[in-house]
């Protein structure tokens, strides 16, 4: 059974940074890319990030382009989503999900102070 757990949200500043991570079981790990997404009150999800299986390729949506930063351990079936230089807009529920799979968390909430 897939198992996705995602953590580290929390509230910060303007310009100040969260590092989340999406610890995940069930599955061979390094053999699936993972996606990062968002939700924000009111609107649908939108993917943000993707980190691959080869040479741990990314790929970003333009929102979060040169701020946020996708990376994975899988010694540690773990991934990662580094946001800097965070904004009011980049308030919403994260969550990750492994390509091929219909897995996800419970997501964690990221907000940033007026």
């Amino acid at each position: 059974q897939v198992k996705i757990v995602e953590s580290g949200g929390g509230l910060v500043q303007p310009g100040g940074s969260l590092t989340l991570s999406c610890t995940a079981s069930g599955y061979p790990f390094s053999d699936f890319a993972m996606a990062w997404y968002r939700q924000a009150p009111g609107k649908e999800r939108v993917e943000i990030a993707t980190i691959g299986t080869i040479r741990d390729l990314q790929t970003y949506d333009e929102s979060v382009k040169g701020r946020f930063t996708a990376s994975r351990d899988n010694a540690k079936n773990t991934a990662y989503l580094q946001m800097n230089n965070l904004r009011p807009e980049d308030k919403a529920g994260y969550l990750c999900r492994p390509r091929r799979t219909n897995s996800w968390g419970k997501g964690t909430q990221g907000a940033v102070s007026a």
